[in-house]
């Protein structure tokens, strides 16, 4: 079981260097020397079959060794729970889509206030929520209708891995568009969705 544990964390580390060194500035501008403009529209498409591609591995050895139950909620609950999970499933794609200015790398090459940089250009899902990603996961997470030891560690590091990831891409953000994004951090929460969408002034 311990051997199982190391090899399911070793597992999650790898994906998560991996999934950091190709977010990095350096590497993004690597990128966009090579490609030019180009990388602007191969980047994202990318950068998400390889995060993907490099989760298998840890998926299908959660399958194989996913270690004691600890608990398995019972019908029709479960049933409840996967809806849910399916439903926050379907934001992250969302949120690409109604923002996608914030995943360009010319955008987040260049310095705020430029033409480059962009508009903040607040709308869609953003209006509710500052990071849908930290979001969904969170709640996928927890709607899992059951839960075993292995599991249960996995959970715990992703959990600390999207807050940190969640805290830097805000860095990034507000490098890219300055006092625009501070004065939507006052609005908007970053985890807990506003019961009402707020709106640019």
């Amino acid at each position: 079981m311990v051997v199982s544990i190391i090899v399911l964390i070793f597992c999650l580390l790898g994906f998560a260097v991996i999934h950091s060194v190709l977010a990095s500035l350096p590497v993004k501008r690597f990128i966009r020397r090579s490609l030019g403009s180009r990388a602007d529209d191969l980047y994202m498409p990318v950068y998400n079959i390889i995060a993907v591609l490099t989760l298998i591995p840890l998926v299908y050895l959660l399958y194989k060794n996913p270690g004691p139950f600890i608990y398995i909620v019972p019908s029709p609950w479960r049933w409840f729970m996967v809806g849910g999970q399916i439903i926050v499933a379907i934001i992250g794609p969302r949120a690409l889509r109604d923002a996608p200015h914030r995943f360009k790398l010319k955008g987040q090459l260049s310095a705020p206030n430029t033409p480059e940089a962009g508009h903040l250009d607040i709308h869609g899902i953003y209006r509710w929520i500052r990071d849908p990603f930290l979001f969904s996961g969170l709640v996928f997470m927890c709607l899992t209708p059951f839960m075993t030891t292995n599991l249960l560690i996995i959970y715990i590091l992703t959990t600390i891995y999207l807050v940190m990831g969640s805290l830097h891409w805000e860095s990034r953000l507000l490098a890219q568009f300055g006092d625009e994004y501070r004065e939507y951090q006052k609005h908007v929460r970053r985890i807990i969705p506003r019961l009402k969408p707020y709106y640019e002034k």
